[in-house]
């Protein structure tokens, strides 16, 4: 592997875990009726590459699974990041 590709997967294994660190504690403060984390931060977070822990996550925990947007947000976007992680491995 290049310098490129481990930063690379060391950038998407760090996002991946703020994402289910995200997911989890939101899914807590719903439990809670208290303050939430916004959809917006949810959403970019997956895009700058934690789409794929986000999304296993989701149907772990059951949480945001009803809304359309995350059902075809966090797959899109993981489709995208394995897309770049076998561009860059090549």
């Amino acid at each position: 592997m290049q310098i490129v590709d481990i930063s690379l997967v060391i950038w998407l294994l760090m996002m991946n875990l703020i994402g289910i660190i995200l997911m989890k504690i939101d899914k807590r403060r719903a439990r809670r009726n208290e303050w939430r984390i916004s959809e917006a931060r949810l959403f970019l977070i997956a895009a700058l590459g934690g789409a794929i822990g986000m999304w296993f996550t989701s149907n772990v925990i059951r949480h945001k699974t009803k809304k359309w947007r995350f059902r075809l947000g966090f797959p899109l976007f993981t489709i995208c990041h394995v897309a770049l992680l076998v561009h860059f491995s090549m």
